[in-house]
């Protein structure tokens, strides 16, 4: 049974406990751990079932509600629960979130009503359509241009990588409008899939199935009214929505590695060899108890930064990084010895832990590779001892 002791930790209120106490029951009901022939029509049913299960309403604020934000520990408990469940799920939900929280922070009374009702009851699918093909960390390099004609703007070029591409009922396109040289030369629009100009180039198969695509923009113009924000701050749209989602990834990865910690118990408590259980053996307690660390180890990170968040920081930059390196790398070994435990059954296709093996590893890279982390941590920590 997964530890749940976390939940009495004082980063959670009494609403917190009801959530993760009401979405686990859900999730036993309603949820199967399977990689469908038809990824793309199970992301959709999923979106749907999110809806009807309510919990689509905590991806998009509503903007009926005075002050309404993200509740950032509340996406992790949700994220890191149906991870734990179906990898399909968790992504189902995240790209909802991801896909409209620029909206949710930047975009206008009229932007948020006409899509993030949608994204609540599962009628509209949302994506996020950053990176490029030379610009995936590097946001500055990115070379897709949106060019002013009177009240809409016209956008050339492409994006790849992109998550619920083909279907997508909306993308947040961020695009070079020319303001200033690198990052504040950039906007961000939101763009309707079915805008003239805008076609999907391309799928793109990946190791762990999710509908993922490349974009092409060919004089694909936009009404003036879709910019969200400020011409030239496309890159703080960017930045502010991810430091929001890198926490939750952080959260996703602990939703697999106790997963995997959850699957090593049962496989060495069962599993006998040379006339004992696997679990009596010492060198397979020190993996248990590696792993046990490591999972408790990022499940303070991630809560650590979502906590701040909710209290009312500004940005959590530093405790974002921290949170999605260490649980996205932790994560990744833990599910690895949690393979090396079930011996030859762990790289049989469709055990639950080849399957973790294989949705944790992109975790790595999106939203900013672990590298990159590194990068956003070390230049905080020489800054702060500069001043």
């Amino acid at each position: 049974m997964t530890d749940r002791t976390f939940l009495h930790w004082p980063f959670f209120e009494p609403r917190h406990r009801r959530l993760a106490t009401e979405l686990e029951a859900w999730c036993r009901e309603n949820l199967r751990d399977s990689h469908p022939a038809n990824v793309e029509a199970a992301c959709r049913r999923l979106v749907r079932q999110l809806a009807r299960g309510g919990w689509l309403k905590h991806a998009a604020p509503d903007p009926r509600r005075r002050n309404a934000r993200h509740d950032v520990r509340t996406l992790c408990l949700i994220r890191e629960t149906l991870a734990r469940y179906s990898g399909l799920a968790e992504f189902s939900f995240a790209l909802q979130g991801l896909g409209s929280g620029a909206i949710a922070l930047f975009g206008s009374d009229a932007l948020k009503h006409t899509y993030l009702g949608g994204v609540r009851r599962g009628t509209k699918i949302a994506a996020f359509a950053l990176s490029e093909a030379e610009a995936g960390s590097d946001v500055a390099a990115i070379a897709t241009t949106a060019t002013r004609q009177g009240r809409h703007y016209v956008l050339n070029g492409g994006k790849t990588w992109i998550s619920n591409a083909g279907i997508a009922d909306f993308y947040v396109v961020f695009a070079r409008t020319g303001e200033a040289p690198g990052a504040r030369g950039l906007s961000a629009f939101v763009v309707d899939a079915g805008t003239p100009g805008l076609r999907v180039a391309k799928r793109i198969r990946t190791m762990a199935p999710h509908p993922l695509g490349a974009l092409e923009f060919k004089d694909c113009r936009v009404p003036a009214g879709r910019m969200l924000g400020q011409p030239g701050e496309g890159f703080k749209v960017a930045m502010a929505t991810l430091d929001i989602f890198r926490t939750t990834v952080g959260a996703a990865a602990l939703g697999f590695a106790r997963r995997a910690l959850d699957e090593a118990l049962r496989r060495t408590t069962t599993r006998r060899l040379f006339g004992a259980p696997l679990a009596s053996m010492q060198v397979t307690q020190a993996k248990l108890a590696n792993m046990a660390v490591a999972v408790d180890a990022s499940a303070l990170l991630v809560y650590r930064a979502a906590w701040t968040r909710d209290r009312g920081a500004a940005r959590i930059t530093r405790e974002a990084a921290m949170a999605k390196l260490y649980a996205t790398e932790s994560a990744q070994q833990v599910i690895d010895q949690a393979v090396q435990l079930f011996g030859g059954l762990g790289v049989v296709t469709g055990v639950p832990v080849e399957q973790l093996y294989r949705e944790i590893r992109a975790l790595r890279i999106y939203e900013g590779a672990s590298e990159v982390q590194q990068q956003i941590i070390a230049r905080q920590l020489l800054t702060e001892s500069a001043n």
